[in-house]
């Protein structure tokens, strides 16, 4: 029996991921409308010019127009949730079908009534035509810029994707490393702890891998930290001092996945492992007017010789990156020295509710 390849079923796309945007939305049926209304123009100039303008044939044209628009956005707005099932083929085929047969029945409805500004006796059967072409290559043209738009925007949430994730793999392996020595130092002075740790990073590397996307709420990622910090406590023991000032930040409140773990990574490396006696190092954080700010600070040996967190950059510019990615240019990742300390501060503005990358993925 021959074996027969299985047929591909297209799966439906959402209705949020459809070509065809929200025609609904105030934005929309604004420039549909004017639009209209540059169509408008464009057929009435188009006629033979006569000795004086005809304004009422401008008004009768502009309301032919206007309704056939905003009649054919209300039924494309009803029937999108069904559209998106189709493929983008058929789908825009129904859809220049519906508009071209809305033009044709408002068309024969103004005929019916006397108001294309024409008697009854000069209606012609080709202006059905006319109409007819017209709403078809307007909508073909729409509907085409519609499509190409939205593949572009699939394009570009993809290559975000793509550099997210890439920037997120750069972390790990780093993250991966320094505990694994952490737990190391302890396999000679203490078993019973290094055993510990290990159940620490196999938690933590659980939570890890079962949480996919980019953004966690707060709560999970300071949760992520704690675990990363309790692996450390073993190797510091009473020199790695923490201080936090984190009860302004609501738990529900969005964050880049392993953002605040390499943070304090970084300030304990730099600043309470170079040192006999340890550090304090200080988380702080609040959520204001739609802006989220933390500051990690830790203490610094005073030596102009040696650059500002240096070996440090790659973890900082991926962060950074991410921040930019996700956020936009109002996001921001700073360092500065001062008073024997050195200061982190990220920035960036973000809604209560963790949001979803694809969607502004």
């Amino acid at each position: 029996m021959p074996i027969r390849p299985l047929k591909r079923v297209r799966a439906p796309a959402p209705p949020d991921d459809f070509f065809v945007p929200e025609l609904c939305e105030p934005e929309a049926l604004l420039w549909l409308v004017l639009l209209a209304e540059l169509l408008v123009f464009v057929l009435v100039l188009a006629e033979p010019l006569q000795p004086s303008f005809d304004w009422l044939r401008l008004a009768l044209t502009s309301l032919f127009v206007q309704w056939i628009v905003l009649l054919s956005a209300a039924l494309l707005c009803r029937l999108r949730p069904w559209l998106a099932r189709l493929d983008p083929a058929p789908a825009g085929l129904l859809c220049c079908a519906l508009v071209v047969g809305l033009t044709i029945g408002c068309t024969a409805l103004a005929d019916a009534f006397e108001l294309s500004g024409v008697g009854a006796e000069t209606i012609e059967p080709h202006r059905y035509l006319r109409h007819g072409l017209i709403s078809l290559i307007m909508s073909s043209l729409l509907l085409r810029y519609f499509y190409l738009q939205s593949q572009w925007r699939r394009q570009e949430q993809a290559e975000l994707r793509a550099r997210i994730e890439s920037l997120q793999a750069r972390i790990r392996p780093h993250f991966l490393f320094n505990s694994l020595n952490a737990i190391a130092s302890l396999v000679a002075t203490d078993p019973a702890r290094a055993e510990q740790a290990v159940l620490d990073l196999s938690d933590l590397f659980r939570a890890t891998l079962a949480r996919p996307g980019t953004l966690v709420t707060w709560r999970d990622e300071l949760a992520l930290a704690r675990r990363y910090l309790a692996i450390e406590q073993y190797r510091f023991g009473d020199r790695l001092r923490l201080e936090w000032n984190i009860d302004g930040i609501p738990e529900d409140l969005p964050i880049p996945h392993l953002t605040l773990q390499p943070l304090l990574e970084n300030a304990l490396v730099h600043g309470v492992q170079p040192r006999a006696e340890g550090g304090l190092v200080s988380v702080e954080g609040r959520y204001e007017e739609g802006v989220f700010h933390l500051q990690i600070s830790n203490p610094y040996e005073m030596d102009g010789n040696v650059p500002a967190w240096k070996g440090t950059q790659q973890g900082l510019h991926n962060i950074d990156a991410r921040l930019a990615a996700l956020f936009g240019p109002r996001a921001s990742l700073s360092v500065e020295r001062r008073d024997g300390r050195h200061y982190t501060r990220l920035r960036y503005p973000c809604a209560r509710q963790t949001q979803q990358e694809a969607g502004a993925l």
